[in-house]
């Protein structure tokens, strides 16, 4: 039998090196959250499902939570540079086998992000060139324009994504400004703090609250996944990784806030209920010209496809870690000799969306949802499905990272490889368990509903059937199994000698 520790054989297949820097990595990953999406469509959401005030205070509150969670998180990227950054993390921390079944969770878990905003993308484009041209298309031809130009910059060179995403993202933040600053301007009941009182946050609802909120911030652990990518993958994804959580979280908050000042505290609530994701663009046309509200709503879409291009990318990257490793078919990890672009995982993506799109176009036809439906199921089915396993896969991971610097104690302080990642990882699980007791409530189901307990159960499975796998290729293909979470090395860890700053004190 082969020896378990002979290395996997080297691919020749690698991702574009030196491409990206700090600014492109943190609009990436910003581009992620769609921030105009989250104001507009996430926000008005939470006050109306969940009638508590507090919103932008949860903001702030999962904002120290996840700057908790990015210790460990970053100080772990400056070691393990690979595009499967959960999968790859974990299998070092806790064991392949946990390894695998992460990574499984992770590929169903992005990739639900990703199609579900098809839903809404295909709507929103749907009722734009409506509302422009009196044009009366079908969402699922708008969603698949959308994945035609998706799939293209998923084979070009990352940084012409990147380029990309950075416009479209500081267009958003600029159209959100002038929101927050009209808004403000307003006040018809005065410029008030009280939806930052704890006590406007920490009632009936907060579980709920926290469960829509962490949804807005998905997308943010991506920029390890490009370390292999980056400039310095000592440095860029870390310094990314914080400036990303800092400013969603600070944005968000002031933009939340700014919703209920310009509404009214008394009245945000009711006014989300009734308009929706139209209360931002209804209150910009009360005081903008008509051209103006119109370039607002392009931004809409142009919001939700940053993010379908931002996690599309990371999918691809998922299949290409995987495949490059063996633990999927090598052929995954094939990249474009000219791009360095992982062509196969982009296409096996687009694929998967693909299909998805289909069955839901097919299953909607004639649907009593009416223009709704692609809304109502495909986007708010699948990208809370998403969130679901990116949590839960936060929460793991921070737990590998302590196991991964108990090998190493002199690399790091207490606070970096143990205090840090243990609170987080506490945090995580109770947000996580959060979201599980209200997943009925974010997906609109009633009751025990059927959907309440079967859409988790298709991010749950698959990890329990990776590390089912990963422990039949310990048996099978153990040079395989031996390079797992390694990127195509068998580096010895206690033989590097990392360049680390100086251990922090507690």
């Amino acid at each position: 039998m082969t020896d378990v520790r002979t290395p996997a054989p080297v691919q020749e297949a690698q991702l574009g090196t030196r491409r990206l820097g700090v600014p492109a990595l943190v609009f990436m990953i910003i581009a992620a959250s769609a921030p105009l999406t989250v104001v507009a469509g996430g926000v008005t959401s939470n006050f109306a499902v969940t009638s508590v005030l507090g919103v932008p205070l949860s903001f702030l509150v999962l904002g120290a939570v996840l700057i908790v969670f990015s210790v460990g998180y970053s100080a772990m990227s400056q070691h393990i540079h690979n595009a499967g950054a959960f999968y790859a993390y974990v299998a070092r921390g806790l064991g392949k086998p946990a390894g695998v079944g992460s990574a499984w969770v992770a590929l169903v878990s992005y990739n639900t992000m990703q199609i579900g905003i098809y839903g809404l993308f295909g709507y929103a484009l749907a009722s734009l060139l409506q509302s422009l041209t009196g044009a009366d298309l079908p969402w699922w031809g708008c969603a698949l324009a959308g994945w035609v130009v998706v799939g293209l910059l998923g084979i070009t060179k990352v940084d012409l994504s990147a380029k990309v995403l950075g416009t479209l993202v500081a267009l958003e933040f600029v159209v959100v400004t002038v929101y927050d600053l009209i808004a403000v301007g307003a006040a018809p009941e005065g410029v008030s703090l009280q939806s930052f009182e704890p006590s406007s946050l920490f009632t009936t609802g907060v579980g709920a609250v926290l469960s829509f909120s962490i949804a807005a911030f998905m997308g943010f652990e991506s920029g390890a996944i490009y370390n292999e990518e980056v400039k310095d993958p000592r440095h860029t994804a870390r310094r990314a990784t914080t400036i990303a959580i800092v400013v969603i979280a600070l944005f968000y908050a002031v933009s939340a806030w700014a919703m209920t000042v310009g509404e009214g505290p008394s009245n945000v609530v009711a006014q989300s209920a009734e308009q929706g994701p139209g209360l931002v663009f209804v209150f910009l046309g009360q005081y903008l010209p008509v051209w103006a509200v119109d370039i607002a709503n392009v931004l809409f879409v142009t919001s939700l496809f940053a993010a379908l291009v931002a996690f599309h990318n990371v999918v691809a990257r998922y299949f290409f870690s995987m495949a490059r490793e063996g633990v999927l078919p090598r052929a995954l990890s094939r990249t474009n000799p000219r791009t360095q672009a992982p062509v196969a995982g982009s296409v096996a993506q687009s694929v998967l969306a693909l299909v998805v799109l289909i069955v839901f176009a097919v299953a909607g036809a004639g649907s009593e949802l009416g223009p709704l439906y692609p809304v109502l199921t495909l986007f708010t089915w699948l990208t809370n499905m998403g969130a679901f396993g990116l949590v839960l896969l936060m929460a793991v991971t921070s737990i590998a990272v302590v196991g991964y610097f108990r090998r190493h104690p002199t690399w790091y302080g207490l606070w970096t490889r143990s205090v840090a990642p243990i609170i987080g990882a506490v945090c995580l699980t109770i947000v996580f368990a959060l979201i599980v007791a209200n997943f009925t409530v974010l997906i609109g189901a009633q009751g025990d509903a059927v959907l309440g307990w079967l859409l988790p159960a298709l991010v749950i499975v698959p990890g329990i059937v990776g590390v089912a796998w990963a422990w039949r290729l310990r048996t099978t293909r153990p040079s395989v199994y031996a390079g797992i979470g390694r990127g195509g090395t068998l580096d010895d860890d206690t033989s590097v000698s990392p360049v680390v700053p100086a251990p922090d004190r507690v």
